[in-house]
């Protein structure tokens, strides 16, 4: 038997290895209720007694810590981390990067059995392709039934935290607030020509708005406008309502509205529409299966989802609860994930082709 061989060889190297064997086969053997019996993930999750709460405390505080991957800009970021920290004395180590960046390091990780990461806090569209590796644990809770149900996927694998609508900015000394443009057929004027950025990457907001078009009619539009005005190509969100406000581009089609809302309360040149319907993309949290502090992750999920709504409202977000009124005057059309995903090398190509100017 192998403990038998192990044994053996341990006594072949004397008194100390006897010792450390023997210690070793103890606790093994012993039926410690804190080696043997602690609560899985799922277990935790499921507790929805009245007390649910106070375990996620305790919990929480006996690990003292947890492990966030985010793609929330800096400032907000921050603005979350201290309000979790300050309220429950839970330590977040936290690692930024861009929705891909922290989507292949999570796939990376979870290859190399590396497990490190408690929450991904990431698009949707990022989020899915974890759901679908069965890198992340369905997480009931009782905050949920007051979500938009576009933000809270049946399967409970992620939830949408905030929506993402994405909007038009400009930059207000050189676009005056009667030419921007009211439907997107308004982008073939020849005013437009060599002043209209978009994101490199946005191609699932194409294949929204194209959807909304009628595919033929989409299609054919954007064709024509690439090649009579064309389009400036950057690659982040960020930058590009930065350029905007630096002038070097005069109008964007692709940014966040909460990003251009904060510049514009910064005091940037810049101003903000959208050409209706707006698309909007949920960004959410998933907590890993194998997450190594599991009761400060579902204790963080449920603080984001309920309370911590709240606190994005206040940062420009459009919050996914049915209880806050976010200040958003255009009607939105929530993206599916999982949809957008299926289709996702069809629009990814048309986008590089049509959009980008490249061949893929």
């Amino acid at each position: 038997m192998i403990w038998r061989r192990g044994l053996e060889r341990a006594v072949r190297g004397g008194p100390l290895a006897i010792t450390a064997m023997a210690v070793a086969v103890v606790l093994s053997a012993a039926p410690s209720s804190a080696l043997a019996q602690a609560p899985s993930l799922e277990a935790i999750a499921g507790d929805m007694s009245p007390d649910r709460t106070r375990h996620l405390i305790d919990g929480a505080r006996r690990e003292g810590e947890m492990a966030l991957y985010s793609t929330m800009p800096v400032d907000d970021n921050t603005a979350v981390v201290n309000a979790f920290e300050t309220k429950y004395g839970i330590k977040i180590k936290l690692w930024r990067g861009g929705s891909e960046e922290i989507r292949q390091r999570v796939l990376t990780e979870a290859a190399g059995r590396h497990y490190q990461v408690d929450v991904v806090l990431n698009t949707g569209l990022d989020l899915e392709p974890l759901r679908r590796e069965a890198i992340l644990q369905a997480i009931p809770s009782p905050y949920r039934a007051d979500l938009l149900p576009e933000a809270a996927p049946a399967h409970q694998e992620w939830v949408g935290l905030y929506l993402n609508a994405m909007v038009q900015i400009y930059n207000t000394n050189l676009v005056k607030k009667d030419d921007v443009p009211k439907a997107y057929g308004d982008l073939l004027d020849a005013k437009w020509k060599g002043r209209l950025g978009i994101e490199a990457a946005d191609y699932d907001w194409f294949a929204t708005v194209v959807g909304q078009l009628g595919e033929e009619a989409g299609l054919k539009l954007f064709r024509d406008v690439a090649r009579t005005n064309g389009f400036s190509v950057r690659k982040g969100h960020t930058l590009l309502v930065n350029l905007v406000a630096a002038g070097e581009v005069p109008l964007a089609l692709t940014v966040f509205s909460y990003s251009a809302q904060q510049a514009k309360a910064k005091g940037a040149p810049v101003d903000w529409f959208a050409i209706p319907p707006a698309v909007a993309m949920p960004n959410g949290v998933g907590v890993a299966r194998r997450a190594p502090h599991p009761y400060a992750a579902v204790l963080f999920v449920d603080f984001m989802i309920s309370e911590g709504q709240e606190l994005l409202l206040k940062r420009n977000f459009i919050p996914t609860s049915r209880t806050l009124k976010a200040d958003f005057a255009y009607p939105l059309q929530v993206e599916d994930a999982a949809a957008v995903l299926d289709n996702a090398r069809k629009w990814e190509d048309l986008y590089q082709t049509i959009v980008l100017g490249q061949k893929r």
